[in-house]
C-alpha cells in the first residue's frame, strides 16, 4: 500500500472532524429555527439521516473488528480513519434529527425516502445496500491476518458502494443545503477510499466481490 494514499485518507478524516462543529452550526442556520424550513419526518433529509446513521454504525463496528484481527499498519490505519470519520458523521446525522425534533426511527422500511422501500432486504441483519449480514460479521471475527484483511476490504468495498448510492440520493433529494454538502462529501471521500481499498486488495492477490 502506498503510504501517501493512507496519509491522504487520514488527512481527509481529520478535515471532517475539524469541520463537524461548523456543519452542525450551519444546519441550525439552514433551518433558521423556522417551522417551515424544518424537514418533515418522512422527508429525504430525515430518511437519509436515519438510514445513513444505521449504515455508518456497521462500518464503525467492522473497523473495530479488523483492528483486533490484524497487525498490518496500513489496514489498521484505514480502519481507524473510517471508524473515526463515520462515527463523527453518525453523531451529526442523529444530532440533526434532534435539532429538527424528528424521530430516529420510522415505521417505513429503509430507503423509502429514495423510492426504494419495496426493495427486498438481504436479511440476516443486512438492512440496506452494501450492509454485511450477521453471518458475514461473525466470519470476519473468526479470521485473522491476511484473510481478515481481505474479507474486511471486500465487505467495506460493498459497504461504501451502498453508502455512495444513498449519499447520491440525498444530493438529489435532500433540501437542507448543508446536509446535501455533507452527502456529496461522503460520495467524494468514499470513492477515494474505494480506490485505496482496490489497491490494497490487489496487493494481497484479491479483488472486490462484485
Amino acid at each position: 500500500m502506498r503510504r501517501r494514499h493512507v496519509g491522504w485518507v487520514a488527512g481527509a478524516a481529520a478535515a471532517v472532524l475539524v469541520a463537524a462543529g461548523g456543519i452542525t452550526y450551519a444546519v441550525a442556520e439552514d433551518t433558521g429555527g423556522s417551522h417551515t424550513a424544518t424537514p418533515g419526518a418522512e422527508s429525504a433529509d430525515a430518511g437519509f439521516a436515519r438510514d445513513m446513521a444505521v449504515h455508518h454504525q456497521q462500518a464503525v463496528e467492522m473497523s473495530y473488528i479488523i483492528r483486533d484481527r490484524t497487525g498490518n499498519e496500513d489496514v489498521r490505519r484505514l480502519a481507524y480513519d473510517i471508524a473515526q470519520t463515520q462515527s463523527n458523521q453518525r453523531g451529526m446525522l442523529l444530532g440533526w434529527l434532534d435539532l429538527w425534533g424528528l424521530p430516529k426511527v420510522s415505521a417505513k422500511p429503509p430507503m423509502a425516502w429514495m423510492g426504494m422501500g419495496d426493495m427486498p432486504e438481504r436479511g440476516d441483519g443486512s438492512l440496506m445496500p452494501g450492509m454485511a449480514t450477521n453471518t458475514e460479521l461473525r466470519k470476519l471475527q473468526s479470521l485473522s491476518g491476511k484473510q481478515a484483511e481481505i474479507f474486511y476490504l471486500q465487505l467495506m468495498t460493498d459497504h461504501h458502494k451502498g453508502g455512495i448510492h444513498m449519499a447520491e440520493g440525498c444530493v438529489a433529494k435532500c433540501t437542507v443545503g448543508v446536509e446535501k454538502r455533507l452527502a456529496q462529501g461522503m460520495v467524494d471521500a468514499q470513492q477515494s477510499e474505494l480506490r485505496v481499498m482496490d489497491g490494497m486488495l490487489r496487493e494481497r492477490g484479491a479483488k472486490p466481490r462484485s
